[in-house]
């Protein structure tokens, strides 16, 4: 199992730098990055993940545009050259560690793109992220975080798009560590006491003179169990941003986010305040693979040199149905004290979370008087 990485002094265990320094069926390593152009009209999203202990890794390029979700999913077995992250006619080129990548899906199922990333700042080490459930770790991530801009085409069904870093900007983000994967375990004694939900709100944004990289979690009551909130400038300076408080506004009778009004402090206790609109909803657990998606999930074997291609109308009572019971990536357009920025808006609120008044599964926001 020695490979090319093998080479350079990396290794962290006694191990080939392909085997994972756990046992845990549930270790990854996974990339996700998005793209759009700043209208709404258009989001794109993508992301690899490798998964040593299932013998795995696996790809997929979504678009959104209207009320269409198109998405080309990829798998096969792992290798040991890391140093190469290809699943497939899907591939992605480490330009500049840190800083440029180019993203390259050669035409499958219709769907081609060729992108290259320029990061705007320095990549956000954000804070580790652990979960359990009862005395079992579920989740323990290490991730960064990167604002930049996009060039390159894109190409859906024969119309080529051209992506220009004067329009198309995006977020991206690496993590690895343990976290669900793969086919569905079994569940062994029920969890004491149940999972009643979680809410969660990640923003990465990126502004002329700065990015800021926000990520919270919070259980059912409010006790927040994650909070990160950084502000990097260009010449390399961070700022951590306090105790942020978020005011999520909701579409009525939904749980779909519309907005946010996001309250921040420095260390020299000026206020931000973050107005974030959301411009173009895309639920990942709709063809992306994320949790709770019905039709593929990350880590999963489906064979050798997998491809497929899937379409979904997010309006379609089958798919409008479960839109609000996931994770939601937006086209986010934001302010910062009359700063202007762009980047992305992802929020969850599943189950009981009593601060925003969601006392179980399904109760929605009110619905706009008749």
């Amino acid at each position: 199992m020695i490979g090319p990485l093998d080479e350079y002094p990396l290794h962290q265990a006694p191990l080939p730098i392909a085997w994972a320094a756990t046992s845990d069926r549930n270790f990854y390593d996974r990339c996700y990055l998005n793209a759009h152009d700043r209208t709404g009209d258009i989001f794109v999203i993508t992301g690899a993940g490798y998964y040593p202990n299932l013998g795995t890794k696996d790809a997929f390029v979504l678009v959104r545009r209207g009320d269409v979700q198109t998405v080309v999913r990829l798998g096969d077995a792992i290798d040991d050259d890391r140093l190469n992250q290809r699943v497939g006619p899907y591939r992605i080129e480490v330009v500049e560690p840190l800083r440029r990548l180019r993203v390259v899906l050669e035409e499958t199922e219709g769907i081609a793109m060729d992108l290259t990333w320029e990061g705007s700042f320095d990549v956000v080490q954000e804070q580790p992220h652990l979960m359990r459930t009862g005395s079992r770790v579920t989740l323990d991530a290490q991730r960064f975080a990167q604002v930049g801009t996009w060039s390159g085409t894109l190409s859906i069904d024969g119309e080529e798009i051209a992506v220009t870093p004067d329009r198309w900007v995006g977020t991206r983000d690496r993590s690895w560590g343990i976290r669900p994967v793969g086919e569905a375990e079994p569940p062994g004694k029920p969890a004491d006491p149940p999972f009643e939900g979680m809410w969660w709100t990640y923003v990465p944004l990126r502004f002329d003179d700065y990015a800021v990289v926000l990520i919270m979690q919070e259980q059912p009551d409010g006790f927040r169990t994650l909070n990160d909130c950084t502000r990097v400038w260009k010449d390399g300076r961070v700022e951590q941003l306090g105790w942020p408080h978020v005011a999520v506004r909701y579409a009525p009778g939904t749980r779909i986010p519309t907005g946010a009004t996001i309250t921040c402090t420095t260390p020299s206790r000026e206020t931000l305040t973050l107005e974030i609109e959301s411009l173009l909803a895309v639920p990942i657990h709709v063809g992306a693979g994320y949790g709770g998606d019905p039709d593929w999930s990350h880590g999963i074997w489906k064979g050798p040199n997998f491809t497929e291609r899937a379409t979904y109308n997010i309006t379609a009572p089958d798919v409008a149905g479960r839109v609000m019971f996931g994770v939601i990536d937006h086209v986010a357009h934001a302010t910062c004290n009359g700063a202007d920025g762009w980047g992305l808006f992802e929020h969850a609120a599943l189950g009981r979370h009593t601060p925003s008044a969601f006392p179980d599964w399904l109760t929605v926001t009110p619905p706009t008087p008749a």
